[in-house]
C-alpha cells in the first residue's frame, strides 16, 4: 500500500531521471560526432515519444490534428482540447513519461528473457544513499563485462542502442511541461491528500500506478548511468576537435 514516505521517494526518483535525460539529450547533441550519427541514436526514442503523446490524446478524447514522428528539431504531436477537462492535458503531456520507462522495462525482460542478455528486470532499490550508488555502479559494469566480455552476445549492442535512444527521449519537452503545469500543481496536493486521509481504495489505485513505474524508472536510471559512460569518448573526441 501507498505510504507519503514512498510517494516521495517516487517522486524525487521520476525528477532525477527527466533531469538526467535531458541533460544526455543535450550532451549528445552537442558532442555527437556528426548530425547524421546524432540523429540515428534520436529516431527510436522520439517516434515512441510522439506515440506516447497519441495514445494520450486518444486516452483524453482530444482530437489529432497533425503527427511529425520525427524531424531535424525532434517530432510534434498538434491536437485540439481534450475532453477530460484540466487532467487531460496533464495526460496528453505526460504520456511520454509513464509509457518510455514501462517500453524499456518491456524491452529489458524481452532481450533478458529470450536473446539471452545479462540485464536484470529489477535492479538496487536504495539510489537515494551512497551505498546504493555504488550498488548500481557495480550492476552497470557487471551489465557490460557479462554482456561484451564474458560471454559476448551482440544482441545487447540492439538492447543497449534502443534503451539508450528511450532514455534521450524520455524527458518532456518545455512545451509539454507548460501544458501539464497547471493539472500537475493540482493532481500532486490530491495524491497527498489521498494518503493522509488514508482512503484505500484510491491508495491502491496509487499503488497499482506508481509501483510498476517505480521499477521502470530504477531501470531508466541505470541505463543513464550507461548512457553517460557511452558518452565519455565522444566527448573527449569532441574536445580534442576543439583544440
Amino acid at each position: 500500500m501507498m505510504d507519503i514516505s514512498g510517494f516521495f521517494s517516487f517522486v524525487i526518483l521520476a525528477v532525477i531521471v527527466v533531469l538526467i535525460s535531458g541533460g544526455l539529450a543535450r550532451l549528445f547533441a552537442k558532442v555527437a560526432p556528426f548530425r547524421l550519427f546524432y540523429y540515428a541514436i534520436r529516431l527510436p526514442g522520439i517516434v515512441l515519444h510522439e506515440i506516447a503523446h497519441v495514445a494520450g490524446c486518444v486516452i483524453s478524447g482530444a482530437e489529432i490534428k497533425r503527427v511529425v514522428l520525427f524531424s531535424k528539431t525532434g517530432g510534434s504531436v498538434t491536437y485540439t482540447k481534450p475532453k477530460i477537462p484540466l487532467f487531460g492535458t496533464v495526460i496528453i503531456s505526460t504520456a511520454p513519461l509513464f509509457v518510455l520507462p514501462l517500453v524499456l522495462a518491456g524491452l529489458t525482460w524481452v532481450f533478458g528473457t529470450y536473446f539471452g542478455c545479462y540485464v536484470p528486470p529489477v535492479f538496487p532499490s536504495g539510489w537515494g544513499t551512497v551505498a546504493g550508488f555504488y550498488e548500481m555502479l557495480h550492476e552497470v559494469i557487471s551489465i557490460f563485462l557479462i554482456n561484451l566480455v564474458s560471454r559476448f552476445n551482440g544482441w545487447f549492442l540492439v538492447y543497449l542502442y534502443l534503451a539508450g535512444s528511450i532514455i534521450l527521449s524520455l524527458s518532456p519537452s518545455g512545451q509539454d511541461l507548460k501544458n501539464a503545469a497547471v493539472g500537475i500543481v493540482v493532481i500532486f496536493p490530491l495524491c497527498l491528500l489521498v494518503i493522509w486521509g488514508g482512503f484505500q481504495g484510491a491508495m491502491t489505485v496509487m499503488s497499482l500506478i506508481v509501483t510498476p513505474m517505480n521499477t521502470a524508472f530504477s531501470i531508466g536510471l541505470i541505463y543513464e548511468m550507461i548512457a553517460a559512460l557511452m558518452s565519455v569518448p565522444f566527448i573527449l573526441i569532441h574536445g580534442m576537435m576543439r583544440v
